[in-house]
């Protein structure tokens, strides 16, 4: 059998519960544990001195005691490395001539698990009283009768920023401009704060004084990166700034979208990608909505424009001349 490569803190279950039957009885067969070398490995059980052929086992007290210690011993061999590790570089600091980035902070951080990721951008946020930028893509919890506790941390957060004096701008999907989560947000805070929407936005994206940003890494959202290399800030900052040049009022001042030929402003982004043979699924996501209400915008615009078929209604799409208006 295959030795099974582990720790003593994921100990495998047939060697936990070889150990657990050693403690019952006093004593197992050597040739029990052939299979489970763990147990001697990690000075569970050992060899008795009468009798090699037979294992006894080490009292938990004893064995979790020394295991302590190895690890204690562990630590502090890598504290010893890391004193070790400034000292050699600590000299050679001086010779790094200018990178345009301070060298005590890293371009970009790799940021693990939520109340990580949040407790950093608190921080981030504390320090300044100017301007954070924000892209606040489609979520469950947006559309949710009942706001998330992240949501309400957020919410105290960005009203301590515009009590120093700070602003607030944040770009939305279209159909959050109904989300009552979004709507009791703007109903709770006041300030030089201001908020717009488009058909599609970018992935979620903060940027704080232009100086730092935040992006996700996971698709769940419990990795982000912090970048603070000016160039990629920089970048973001600037692709939020022509989205929010494009995007459509929705507060202070809600400004009503306006149809074409009868079109609603989110069929027209519908027409757009099922012009380009996207899926029903892949709109719905594009959009931020869900995929039995894209359906329900997709046969409203073929009922509007006398489509009979899928393959027709985007000749119709294309001959109706509603992609060439501005919406």
């Amino acid at each position: 059998m295959s030795r099974c490569e582990h720790g003593v803190e994921e100990l495998c279950a047939a060697g936990a519960e070889l150990y657990e039957r050693a403690l019952r009885t006093g004593q197992v067969e050597a040739q029990e544990a052939a299979d489970t070398p763990c147990l001697t490995d990690f000075g569970l059980l050992h060899p008795a001195l009468d009798d090699p052929d037979r294992l006894e086992p080490v009292a938990p007290a004893a064995a979790l005691n020394r295991l302590l210690r190895s690890a204690r011993d562990r630590i502090a061999a890598e504290r010893r490395r890391e004193e070790r590790l400034v000292d050699l570089f600590a000299p050679l600091m001086g010779a790094d001539g200018p990178r345009g980035v301070s060298p005590d902070i890293p371009t970009i951080s790799v940021l693990s698990g939520l109340d990580r990721i949040g407790e950093v951008i608190t921080q981030a946020m504390i320090a300044t009283s100017g301007e954070l930028l924000a892209v606040q893509p489609h979520t469950t919890n947006m559309v949710a009768q009942a706001p998330s506790k992240m949501h309400v941390e957020a919410l105290a957060r960005d009203q301590a920023l515009l009590d120093r004096g700070g602003r607030i701008r944040t770009l939305y999907q279209h159909p959050l401009r109904h989300s009552p989560t979004v709507i009791a947000r703007y109903e709770q805070i006041h300030g030089d704060v201001e908020a717009r929407t488009l058909d599609e936005v970018t992935a979620r994206l903060i940027v704080i004084d232009r100086t730092v940003a935040f992006l996700p890494a996971s698709k769940d959202r419990t990795v982000a990166l912090e970048i603070r290399h000016p160039a990629l800030v920089r970048y973001l900052a600037t692709t939020f700034d022509r989205l929010w040049d494009l995007a459509t009022p929705m507060y202070p001042e809600p400004a009503r979208r306006p149809t074409v030929n009868g079109i609603t402003p989110r069929q027209q982004a519908i027409a757009a990608l099922l012009v380009d043979g996207h899926t029903d699924a892949v709109i719905a996501d594009r959009l931020g909505m869900n995929i039995r209400t894209a359906r329900v915008h997709i046969a409203k615009l073929a009922d509007t424009l006398g489509s009979e078929s899928r393959a027709q209604l985007g000749y119709l799409i294309a001959r109706s001349g509603i992609l060439d208006q501005e919406g």
